[in-house]
Order: structure tokens, then sequence, then C-alpha cells
């Protein structure tokens, strides 16, 4: 059962962990090479396969409303690039990301494993379907529109973790939403701002 209590402001500031981690990660690294000049731009940027690297903003935004710390477990659905996956190495034990496009997600691995993150671990999967063998999560941070929130996402939150995931379809207005898991049971849901992400593609 959700309770819904609606707000598009985004944060009036961000948590000083998450713009520590915003100021290290070498976003120039994790585009492409005729990409490095406008890396640190705060706009998406085209990391190939029809996909693209969320602007600095939305990835410390998305970090930041995950409520995380050195002692969280998060799971990252989309790896894409990889920067928001070092993003959250930078705040978190422990960083799990599912890639459904093997170029994409062998290219990130490369790139964080020369960058020094030995904290994530990525697979390509289905991220409609989470990872269920590392759950339960303090955290799930998705980087692509789903037209509804996956249940297998809700189920694997421990009671209290949060979800960040951008919902809507193709063509539709797409809104970032917070999704907290009640102790209790059940979910609380907010809906933080207006956003346009590249859809969810389900695995085959």
């Amino acid at each position: 059962m959700y309770a819904d209590t609606r707000s598009e402001t985004g944060l009036a500031s961000m948590s000083a962990p998450v713009r520590k981690a915003l100021g290290k990660v070498e976003r120039h690294r994790l585009v492409a090479a005729g990409q490095a000049s406008a890396a640190y731009a705060n706009h998406p940027l085209p990391i190939g396969s029809g996909q693209t690297i969320s602007q600095p903003y939305i990835v410390a935004l998305s970090t930041d409303l995950a409520r995380v710390d050195s002692n969280s477990v998060v799971l990252e659905v989309g790896t894409g690039s990889g920067y928001q996956a070092a993003v959250l190495a930078e705040v978190v034990s422990r960083v799990f990301s599912i890639e459904l496009i093997p170029s994409l997600g062998n290219d990130a691995r490369k790139r964080l494993e020369e960058l020094g993150y030995g904290n994530i671990e990525i697979k390509i999967g289905d991220g409609y379907a989470g990872w269920p063998e590392k759950a339960p999560f303090d955290a799930i941070v998705v980087t692509a529109a789903a037209p509804r929130v996956p249940q297998a996402l809700l189920d694997q939150l421990k009671p209290g973790g949060r979800l960040v995931i951008p919902v809507g379809g193709v063509g539709d207005i797409q809104y970032l939403k917070l999704i907290t898991r009640r102790a209790g049971g059940g979910y609380d849901e907010k809906r933080v701002l207006p956003v346009r992400f590249v859809p969810l593609v389900p695995g085959k």
C-alpha cells in the first residue's frame, strides 16, 4: 500500500558526502573520448547504443535522495558509462550494478577497474528483475525511466530502504520518484521533480 505525498522541488542543497563524491569522480574518464571536453557540463551526454550519461545534478540528486552512508549496500539499475556507480561508490560500502547492454556494461567495468573502484560489481542482465541474490539493499537507484515501478525492486529493499526511480512511459511526462519501504509494511511515495530519461528496457 502506498501513501503518496507529492512534491516537485528537488533539494535545496546536497549533503557534504555527495558534494565531495561529485568533486572526486573523474567524469571525463567515464565518457567517450570525443565527449571529454563537455564532461563537466550540467547536461546529459550520449554514450552509445542509444543511451546517455545523466547530467551531474541528477546523479547527485539521486545519490542524495538515497540517504546512504559508508555502511550502505546499494543496487544501481542501468550502469551506462559507470558514472552514477562511481559517485555512489565514493559514499557507500558496496555497489551492485546491472546493465542490459553488454558492450556498455563491459566498458564501464573496465573503466571503473582502471579508476580503482574495487567496491563495484557489475553484471549484464535485466534491471526489471533486480539482483535478488545480493538483496536486500539499503537503497536502489534506477538510471532509466520505467512506465511503472517494478515490484521486484520494491521487494529487494530493506525495511526503511529507499528506491529512487524515474517513472513514465515514452512520450509521457516523467517524474523522479522516491519510494521508501516502511518498517511495518507498505511504502511511502514522493514525487520529486519532472525529468527526462531514456527508457528502462526489459530483458528478453
